[in-house]
């Protein structure tokens, strides 16, 4: 008997049910490989930001090297060198030693300084010592070398006295703009990877530091799996530099293994940073979800296969023997449970997803979604059953609120885009603040897929990360990048209007004195506050930035005369910024001064700008801070003056220039010597003799002054170990030679080097070494007074807090300023001021000695006030040792009587 066949109903079900089975597969199957491309894609975009951070801390890093290669490129056109032999002669001289070591100590990156004359051939060779050997020769014009659009080069690493370096040079060219020489810079490769292990967070990634025609800088071989000096050129990694960077996947040779590389050049040079991370790593989540998902999906396909089977031989049986139906019937009942479990496991499997899903058919129904996508849109069940269009769910989420476009325009988008078989993928902005990235990717019958991605906190930590790499952490305001950034767009649109713009740069005049005494936290306290009342009278078109330290920049737009516009903005911040602070229960007060550059007066680009504005801001503290200058085409002259009259200071040291000059000071009971104050003057060639108040500030400002004080003591003691031994020496110190950290040594050396007595030596200092109450600076003058020496407290009642200084150290004497001591016959506050100077002497046991004594009459009034010594024109000028006259009194003449006054003056 002949089985009959089953109705077409029950095989048009049986069909059905496998398309199902299949269309559910082939539907995982795609989101599998959706998600493996997504991931890849994601570890593409963090590789990239990685890369993008590192080249940012390396221009951060590079930017005061190129400023020191800049400034030594730009010193030879004003020196006036003109051939290599003068580049030579002129950069071996001794000077030029304190010089880099200048440059060197405030540029840490840099280790070396070198040199060159054109053709190779070495000028010097500068570390933060001094000259140093040579080395291994390095010739800047050999082949090898990158040079970038700006004139930077950069060399290939190398290894010299056990430091593996690479060189950034510059081209030196003379007044004519014929190349001369160059300067090259020294850059420890471990600084690299110091930068490179900042960002050793990022697990399974390593980095490569290279120039842009593949030479490497930088490497670790047993991460990147690269070996020898440069990058393979099978790897596309040349092809990628080439258009300006970006992402590929290779596979090294080395290890055989794949890798996704980001690449992003450094901006400004001819170095790129690559990073890579292992492809298998990269595909870590998604291989795990990956497995959980197949494994779900093949046994849902095998559980429904196999019923399907059994129920096409059941229901077979069912026809041929209808005393078994009820049976047959039972078992149908318990295979549908089963298929009912299957597509429970398949729901599980896409629920499970962290993205939403929804898969349409080629009319745009709906077939399938995850509750991962209903709850993103807050669709119900009934909304999202199958069968739905795309319509109906863009019309009920734009009721619900999570769409805000055009219904009709977007489905007719979207089928455009699958009838042509294109991916397609966007990101929407909902209402509440997410973000949303959507990608529709069609399949074979016409249909698509539909995947849904919160990127709402990828999309702030981006945004975060471009806002950090522009702005300052402190106060965040623009950093000297974006204000660089800002000024070119305002060149572009100056050259577009023909409407110029101003930059204002100004810095807080004494910063220093706030941290040295009150801390940097209260300093940083004190920054925000000044650039919160920056942006409160700013204008709305400025661009307000902190380029460094306290020095802060505006960049004035206005649509009338900015010259004018600067000016009242600048009289504005002189008066905001100088009303109280209130920084850590502590009133504080500031000053500012302010420089201005005005364009394109003053400069068409944003360098030349800047450094117009500096020099304003410099000669606005050379006028007495506190006020606003505008650039002023002399004040270049100026700076060059001033840089030339450094270099002939320094070189003043080495040819022995400076000299001693003595005068006496005697007792007023007596008129006899009994100490001699030691004054250095510099006779210069030129200029004859040089006061000290002309050449002690800059010799101070350049760290000069330490040498020249050791000398001045040397030489001082030596000279007086030869006097009577009841005459002392004094001898001025400088604050700068207080934080020099081997005062006490070179005193002690001076005493024992000369023979003289310590009791007979006496230190004199200002109240400006005092100015902080650093527990250091006293710690050295008790270091000095256990030697035996006497310490002088000079220029007294000139300072801020004269008194509280005389709690601070035991002083042996007190001398009284000349300002007071000139007018002390016919002013009668300056009378009133030596007498109570005098008894606060006495009551402390101190001697008083007054300064600039010119006149009898003066003697008269000290003598009667109680002072003790006196100093002047009136008993000797300032000369030689060998006019003083230490053994005679230098008593008045015979015609004039020393008595104090009966009425007035002092006595009144």
């Amino acid at each position: 008997m002949i089985a009959p066949k089953p109705p077409l109903s029950f095989r048009i079900l049986i069909a059905l049910a496998g398309v199902a089975i299949c269309v559910a597969a082939g539907a995982v199957g795609i989101t599998l490989d959706f998600l493996r491309k997504e991931s890849i894609r994601g570890a593409e975009r963090e590789s990239m930001t990685v890369a993008r951070l590192i080249a940012s801390e390396l221009i951060d890093t590079i930017a005061p090297i190129d400023s020191l290669l800049i400034e030594v490129r730009d010193v030879a056109p004003e020196l006036g060198i003109v051939t290599p032999e003068q580049l030579r002669a002129h950069f071996a001289t001794p000077h030029m030693v304190q010089f880099f070591h200048d440059r060197l100590v405030r540029v840490p990156a840099a280790q070396v300084v070198r040199i060159s004359a054109v053709d190779g051939t070495l000028a010097s060779v500068h570390d933060k010592t001094g000259p140093v050997d040579p080395g291994p020769a390095y010739d800047i014009a050999a082949p090898g070398r990158v040079q970038d659009a700006s004139g930077l080069i950069v060399s290939r690493p190398f290894t010299s006295h056990g430091i593996t370096l690479f060189y950034m040079s510059r081209r030196i060219h003379n007044a004519s703009g014929e190349p001369v020489g160059f300067v090259s810079v020294g850059v420890d490769l471990r600084l690299l990877q110091h930068i490179e292990s900042a960002f050793a967070s990022f697990n399974g990634r390593s980095f490569v530091v290279s120039r842009t025609d593949g030479a490497i800088l930088s490497n670790q071989p047993k991460l990147t799996g690269l070996e020898g000096p440069w990058i393979p050129r099978d790897t596309g990694w040349y092809d990628t530099i080439a258009t300006g960077g970006g992402s590929f996947v290779t596979r090294t040779v080395s290890d055989d293994r794949a890798r996704i590389v980001a690449v992003h050049p450094v901006t400004g040079t001819s170095m790129a940073v690559s990073t890579a991370i292992l492809l298998d790593t990269a595909l870590e989540s998604w291989r795990a979800n990956a497995m959980v998902i197949g494994g779900g999906t093949l046994l849902g396909v095998i559980c429904a296969t196999t019923l399907l089977y059994a129920l096409s031989r059941q229901f077979s049986r069912v026809l041929s023997s209808e005393a078994s139906l009820a049976e047959r019937e039972t078992r149908l009942h318990e295979k549908s449970r089963e298929l009912e479990q299957v597509n429970w496991r398949l729901d599980a499997a896409l629920n499970s997803m962290s993205h939403g899903l929804c898969m349409f058919d080629r009319d745009g129904r709906l077939l399938v979604c995850n509750d991962r996508y209903r709850a993103m849109y807050r669709l119900s069940r009934d909304v999202t059953r199958p069968g739905a269009t795309l319509r109906e769910l863009l019309q009920r989420r734009r009721v619900i609120g999570t769409f805000s476009g055009d219904v009709e325009q977007t489905v007719v988008e979207v089928m455009r885009a699958n009838s042509g078989r294109r991916s397609g993928q966007f990101t929407s902005e909902m209402a509440d603040g997410r973000v949303i990235a959507v990608l529709n990717d069609p399949t074979g019958d016409g249909g698509w897929v539909s995947v849904h991605e919160d990127i709402t906190e990828r999309t702030r930590a981006a945004a975060r990360i471009a806002h950090m790499a522009r702005h300052d952490a402190l106060t965040d305001l623009a950093n000297r990048t974006l204000v660089r950034e800002r000024m070119a767009e305002s060149i572009t649109r100056m050259e577009a209007t023909g409407v110029g713009f101003a930059v204002l740069i100004f810095d807080i005049d004494l910063f220093k004195s706030v941290n040295d005494s009150l801390g940097h936290t209260a300093g940083d306290a004190l920054l925000e506050a000044v650039a919160d009342r920056l942006r409160q009278h700013g204008g709305r078109a400025d661009t307000l930035g902190r380029i460094g330290g306290d020095e802060f920049a505006v960049i004035h737009v206005t649509a009338g005369d900015p010259r004018a516009g600067a000016a009242t903005l600048a009289a504005t911040l002189l008066r905001e910024l100088r009303a109280p602070y209130e920084i850590e229960g502590k009133r504080i007060v500031i000053g500012i001064s302010i420089g201005i550059a005005v364009a394109p007066q003053d400069g068409v680009e944003p360098s030349q700008i800047l450094k117009s504005a500096d020099l304003a801001l410099y000669r606005a503290k050379a006028d007495g801070r506190g006020c606003f200058r505008f650039f002023e085409p002399e004040m270049d002259a100026d700076v060059r003056q001033q840089r030339e009259f450094e270099f002939q200071l320094r070189e003043a040291m080495v040819r022995q220039e400076f000299e001693l000059h003595f005068q006496p000071i005697v007792e007023l009971a007596t008129f006899r010597p009994c100490a001699v104050e030691a004054l250095v003057r510099w006779r210069h060639p030129e200029r004859g003799l040089v006061p000290p108040d002309k050449f002690i500030p800059v010799a101070e400002e350049i760290g000069l002054i330490i040498p020249l004080g050791e000398w001045i003591l040397d030489a001082a003691c030596r000279v007086a170990a030869a006097w009577p031994p009841h005459i002392r020496l004094a001898v001025n110190l400088s604050a700068v030679q207080f934080r020099s950290g081997n005062l006490v040594e070179v005193v002690r050396g001076a005493i024992a080097a000369s023979g003289l007595t310590p009791n007979r030596l006496e230190l004199e200092i200002t109240e400006s070494v005092l100015l902080q109450k650093d527990q250091g600076t006293l710690a050295v003058l008790h270091e000095l007074a256990a030697l035996g020496v006497h310490i002088v407290l000079d220029d007294f009642g000139t300072g801020y807090s004269s008194l509280s200084y005389l709690q601070l150290f035991p002083f042996s004497k007190i001398k009284i300023d000349r300002s007071f001591v000139s007018e002390l016959s016919s002013r009668s506050d300056c009378a009133a001021i030596v007498c109570t100077v005098m008894n606060l002497a006495k009551a402390l046991d101190m001697t008083t000695t007054a300064e600039g004594v010119e006149t009898w009459d003066q003697v008269a009034l000290l003598r009667a006030a109680g002072c003790s010594e006196a100093q002047g024109w009136l008993f000797g000028r300032p000369g030689f040792a060998s006019a003083l006259s230490l053994d005679r009194a230098l008593g008045p003449p015979p015609d004039v009587s020393i008595t104090a006054p009966s009425s007035g003056g002092v006595a009144a």
